[in-house]
């Protein structure tokens, strides 16, 4: 395969290299180019990365520090890290002296999720994704009027298949209620901070209710499939058509009664609310329903006429048997833990990793390839696909 190609700072940067390697930069400050710009990522006072770019075009070789959006990487102290060019938006990173999860992080320079960020914000802009290994199940995100039964859908949903799904939990900016905690039945937050959140692109959807912000964020979301949980998304139509037009890549299910009629015995038959209330979910509702069934909303239609029936057809639609649950929570726990790495050279969409050795099962490893070559997702959110194994050696 030959050896690997590993410099520290700008040397060398503009050597061609030969044998199908790709560049991989190495050092406690490295330089790399994407286009015609040049990035420096280094560890700044704060333990996290910063960034600093300038324009190979400019005579004036002037540095500039772009406007840094998502979850800066913290680095341990003095350790160095690796970076190398994947696609022609994003550079890989990889932090040395960490053995955590959250060794692999992106650094998109020209995402369509960054140039929408640099047109509204008018300024350079960088933007960094953790790395994931894997991928998580599409969320879920399941909408209909008051009353159609939806509620009772997702906890039978949940009954059924308790390791498979969890919700996320919505964040705003009114104050906690006695018992309330923070984290578990809402993120509670200053509506400062939220409305930056919300400017930043990191919320899903969003709305003012009494004066009170009330939103769904990317990072809320991102959190359940950490945890190795198809997220569900409980929402009301105009919520889900933000999530639609978000980046967020998931299943929208509208459920429905078989008639206005049915749904409106239903909601009276609760004894839960007042005329006046009645009403009102009624004429939301009206609304409600045109929108759900308007054509390319929706991926799925399901009309709740008999609530079993309506069940089962949306265990189909997500793809879920008996057995789904002990096979998804087996699988998101097959993740290899991250290596210590020594050298680092790369080739097309794989990247070859040499560390001490590593046992993984009855084997003890040193070399892995690190796979990038079907990657999802990214900033606001994870990065997801990465495929880590070790090398078995003869």
């Amino acid at each position: 395969m030959g050896e690997a190609i590993a410099f520290v700072g700008d040397d060398d940067l503009r050597k061609s290299y030969g044998d199908g390697f790709d560049l991989v930069c190495r050092g406690k400050e490295t330089s790399i180019i994407v286009g015609n710009i040049e990035y420096v990522i280094g560890e700044g006072q704060d333990s996290t990365l910063f960034v600093r770019c300038k324009s190979l075009d400019d005579s004036m070789g002037k540095w500039v520090c772009p406007t840094v959006l998502g979850t800066k990487p913290s680095s341990t102290v003095g350790s160095d890290h690796w970076a190398t060019v994947v696609g022609s938006d994003r550079i890989l990173v990889i932090l040395n002296g960490s053995l955590e999860v959250d060794g692999f992080w992106f650094l998109e320079v020209d995402t369509p999720f960054v140039k929408q960020q640099k047109q509204i914000l008018g300024s350079d802009v960088v933007a960094w994704s953790k790395g994931v290994q894997g991928y998580a199940g599409k969320p879920i995100v399941i909408s209909g009027p008051s009353g159609v039964g939806k509620g009772t859908l997702i906890t039978k949903l949940m009954k059924e298949f308790p390791s498979m799904f969890g919700f996320s939990v919505s964040h705003t900016t009114r104050a906690p209620r006695e018992m309330e905690i923070n984290g578990i039945h809402y993120h509670f937050t200053e509506r400062s901070v939220m409305e930056r959140d919300i400017k930043d692109g990191k919320f899903l959807e969003f709305a003012s209710v009494h004066g009170n912000l009330y939103g769904t964020s990317i990072e809320a979301v991102e959190m359940v499939a950490d945890a190795g949980k198809r997220c569900i998304l409980d929402i009301d139509v105009q919520g889900a058509r933000a999530v639609r037009a978000s980046s967020l890549d998931a299943i929208f299910i509208f459920v429905c009664p078989k008639s206005y009629e049915d749904l409106e015995k239903r909601l009276r038959s609760r004894g839960t609310e007042t005329e006046e209330q009645v009403q009102k979910r009624l004429r939301n509702a009206k609304g409600e329903l045109e929108l759900g069934k308007s054509p390319g909303f929706f991926d799925h239609i399901l009309v709740n006429d008999d609530l079993e029936t309506c069940y089962k057809t949306l265990k189909n639609l997500v793809c879920l048997n008996e057995s789904a649950d002990n096979t998804y929570q087996s699988a998101s726990r097959m993740k290899p833990a991250f290596p210590l790495v020594h050298s680092v050279s790369k080739v097309g969409s794989k990247i070859y990793l040499d560390s001490p050795a590593l046992d993984i099962g009855n084997a003890s490893h040193n070399s892995f390839v690190l796979d990038v070559g079907s990657l999802i997702g990214g900033a606001p959110g994870r990065t997801r696909g990465l495929d880590l194994y070790p090398v078995h050696q003869n």
